[in-house]
């Protein structure tokens, strides 16, 4: 049995009882037992199930393409390292560029922004000296209104004490001319 892949619970089970012997007399199902044993003994008489489910294949694939990868770098012409510098400060410059231009932008975006909220504030501060003036301008034309309305008694009052002066000097004569 192998012990180079780890197993799980029940591989070790399935192990253990593969190993294990049947009973001295053999009966109907212990021949099934031996049966199922050998079947799951390949023809080169290693355990179906030591083996690791398809690994074997994948780990030599893996290990073909690692060795052409590394014939490919080897065989590969020797790289042009002041190339790929000067390749790799240019990227470095256009970043930098980028960024700097995205910043920019950000500055000039925020400005934008700070002139809006500034005359959103003003609309809104316009507004709310447009409510107040109106507010204003309707206790002024209340208070006018109270204001005619008092002139008007104010008058009707006058009216009324010119009438009782006016009487009050008829009285005054008839009176005189009675008392003479």
């Amino acid at each position: 049995m192998s012990t180079y892949y780890p197993r799980t619970k029940d591989l070790t089970r399935t192990r253990k009882s593969v190993t294990e012997s049947p009973p001295a007399s053999p009966s109907a199902t212990d021949k099934n037992y031996r049966h199922e044993r050998l079947s799951r003994y390949d023809s080169s008489g290693e355990s179906a199930t030591d083996k690791p489910l398809g690994r074997t294949s994948s780990y030599t694939r893996r290990e073909t393409r690692l060795a052409a990868l590394g014939r490919q770098e080897q065989d590969a012409t020797p790289k042009d390292y002041k190339k790929m510098y000067a390749e790799a400060l240019h990227e470095n410059e256009k970043l930098k560029s980028r960024l700097h231009d995205s910043k920019h932008e950000l500055v000039k975006i925020r400005s934008q922004l700070e002139k809006v909220t500034q005359r959103h504030e003003r609309i809104s501060e316009r507004s709310t000296a447009l409510d107040s003036e109106k507010r204003e301008k309707q206790a002024l034309e209340k208070r006018v209104s109270n204001m005619e309305d008092d002139l008007k008694v104010l008058t009707e009052l006058k009216s009324d004490n010119q009438r009782l002066k006016d009487e009050n000097g008829a009285l005054i004569r008839v009176i005189s001319k009675l008392s003479k």
